[in-house]
């Protein structure tokens, strides 16, 4: 037979084996099956609330789209609606009121 690590597998006994079994274990290389079974489901759910978590975002992502065109729309209508007190071909400042009372009372 061919030799590992400079033993032969042949020669190895029954002490030796459980010993690198103990090791294989102690390092985590060799876990046991319900170990392996339980990380494998465990990944597979976390895989599932991430998929619906995805979906979840790109509805959301889509109605956030509609709600800021519809945002911008109704801007452009509160911008383009006339101001009362002025008339279209004068500039409109800063300090232009909306109302035109005055704003002590006596």
């Amino acid at each position: 037979m061919s030799e590992v690590f400079g033993v032969n597998p042949g020669d190895a006994g029954a002490v030796t084996l459980l010993v690198v079994v103990v090791l294989l274990i102690l390092t985590g290389r060799l876990i046991p099956r319900r170990t392996h079974e339980d990380a494998l489901a465990d990944r597979d759910n976390w895989r599932q609330a991430f998929l619906e978590s995805e979906s979840a975002r790109k509805v959301e992502h889509e109605q956030v789209e509609e709600l800021l065109e519809l945002a911008k729309l109704g801007g452009h209508i509160l911008t383009a609606l006339p101001r009362p007190g002025q008339a279209d071909e004068e500039e409109v400042t800063a300090d232009a009121r909306m109302d035109p009372a005055p704003r002590t009372r006596r």
